[in-house]
């Protein structure tokens, strides 16, 4: 069986909608005949009537209703189809509202966003970049990149466009000062810093050959920054745990020094989610493929080879 004329399908459904061949033909712009071939070569690639014909009106089968139905959903569909890609021809216009952890945006994330303005002088941005959760739909924010594994929301779509992991490190004089830990339990002898936002502090996790290994301190000092935590490793303050996005720069040139590297936890997502509606902005759109595309094609920034 072969549906292969979309003509067919539309007369179909006109005629049902309309009620008769006649009103069918002038919504097509098909004749009343054309509108009645139609029909009949969808009964006949069918093997079943659809219709009951009588000089006054038309009405549905058993299996003309079943048809209709589906006919209907592929007109929709294609009707969207024709829509979704007249948006993807629109230029993004209005402005795009990101919202992305701090360091991660300010270091990773304002340069795709200066790409994509410069792209499009028409849009301007809206950025918040802060470690605060941000309520994506009831805030209004268009796009956020959010870092760990989704939460079950049917009201967003996500896509993963990197994977972080977290190092922990410590300045080279620190660690001659005061010993290299060997294993995670040695970090409770040892001046250890943690990240902390709306009073909760974030747990170091290591992977032991006995399972999860979690360290939450006591610790010597806590921050809501994590730049205020790198420039206090850095400085010899003591130990701290950072995405490798934020300390990879000071650990290739030697600022500081990757510890318990054998004990690596598995690397968690990052992600950019946005409405699910059923048409996306071009504006969203485009700035979705842009860095998905930018960052999968060529590496994320923070692992690329250095020109």
């Amino acid at each position: 069986m072969e549906l292969n004329r979309i003509g067919d399908i539309a007369a179909f459904v006109a005629a049902v909608d309309s009620g008769s061949y006649t009103r069918a033909s002038s919504s097509v712009g098909l004749s009343r005949s054309a509108i009645g071939k139609s029909i009949t070569r969808l009964e006949a690639q069918l093997g079943v009537r659809l219709l009951n014909r009588t000089t006054r009106q038309l009405s549905l089968t058993e299996e003309g209703r079943i048809m209709y139905d589906r006919c209907k959903q592929i007109l929709e569909d294609l009707e969207e189809v024709d829509a979704t890609m007249a948006l993807r021809r629109e230029k993004p216009t209005g402005t795009l509202r990101l919202t992305a952890p701090l360091s991660l945006g300010q270091r990773h994330i304002l340069s795709v966003i200066d790409r994509f303005l410069k792209k499009w002088p028409e849009l301007r941005a809206d950025i918040v970049f802060s470690d605060r959760y941000v309520d994506l739909i009831e805030e209004g924010f268009d796009i956020a990149i959010r870092i760990g594994e989704p939460k079950d929301d049917s009201r967003i779509l996500t896509r993963t466009i990197a994977t972080q992991h977290m190092v922990t490190c410590a300045s080279p004089e620190y660690l001659s000062l005061r010993g290299v830990p060997v294993v995670p339990e040695d970090l409770s002898r040892h001046d250890t810093i943690f990240f902390r936002s709306a009073d909760k502090r974030r747990v170091w996790r290591y992977q032991t050959p006995e399972g999860y290994y979690l360290y939450d301190g006591p610790g010597r000092m806590d921050i809501d920054s994590s730049e205020a935590m790198l420039s206090s490793a850095i400085a010899g303050f003591g130990i701290i745990q950072l995405p490798d996005y934020l300390a990879f720069q000071s650990l290739e040139c030697g600022e500081l020094t990757a510890i318990l590297t054998e004990f690596k936890v598995d690397p968690e997502p990052v992600r950019i989610i946005y409405p699910s509606k059923r048409h996306l902005s071009p504006r969203i759109r485009g700035f979705v493929d842009m860095i998905a595309e930018d960052w999968m094609a060529n590496g994320v920034p923070w692992k690329r080879p250095k020109n």
